[in-house]
């Protein structure tokens, strides 16, 4: 039987590093989970609803979240800065605001940070954001595909596979369709691979969206 292994999961401490850095006693190890999957949707779902119509997707790359006893410090990776802050001059101190009000944090300082991401088209997440936002509008999902393959080549990445599964086109019967440019060695550790999970909501029921990008 096929071993499966998210890719990320995989490399760790070798290539990647954990998301979120903190620790906690096994009891509350949960209860720490759970607060840094609430501040990540929150902070997804607050840049959503500000963003400007005209842009086409959030472009978060990764969230980053390290804890200390009397602070919580979260680093948005973003690929398009100006969807946040453009025009908005208090647009990070509302964030702050927005996830302060919606957790009561008593004892603990909250720090948002951006980080700009040099080359937005060559992280996993955004990537998928893209095809996710041309599959909601109607595009063939082959023209979707190349299309982004085209735009992470213009950023010298080594191998990239695209990967979508569900009621493609509205068709009666679920099938997987993916494709591939380059090189991906998944079964290489040293190999820095990008990996993304991507979930979109069609008026045909669910699509699953998965990518991976052989970085270096």
């Amino acid at each position: 039987m096929g071993q499966k292994i998210n890719p990320l999961g995989f490399r760790l401490g070798t290539t990647q590093s954990h998301h979120s850095f903190w620790f906690a006693q096994p009891r509350n190890f949960s209860m720490g989970l759970q607060e840094d999957e609430k501040i990540r949707n929150n902070i997804k779902n607050y840049i959503q609803k500000n963003r400007r119509i005209s842009s086409g997707f959030e472009g978060i790359a990764r969230i980053r979240i390290k804890k200390r006893i009397d602070l919580i410090q979260v680093i948005i990776h973003i690929g398009f800065p100006n969807l946040l802050i453009e025009g908005r001059t208090r647009g990070i101190e509302e964030l702050q605001i927005n996830v302060k009000k919606e957790f009561h944090f008593s004892n603990r300082r909250l720090k948002i940070a951006i980080k700009r991401v040099e080359k937005p088209y060559e992280q996993a997440n955004i990537l998928a954001e893209y095809i996710a936002l041309q599959l909601k509008n109607r595009v063939s999902f082959r023209k979707a595909m190349k299309k982004a393959i085209e735009l992470t080549e213009q950023t010298n990445t080594k191998g990239i596979q695209v990967q979508i599964a569900g009621r493609i086109d509205g068709k009666e019967i679920a099938r997987v369709e993916w494709i591939r440019e380059g090189r991906v060695p998944l079964q290489t550790i040293r190999a820095k691979i990008d990996h993304c999970s991507y979930t979109i909501r069609t008026i045909y029921g669910v699509l699953g969206i998965k990518i991976w990008i052989f970085v270096d």
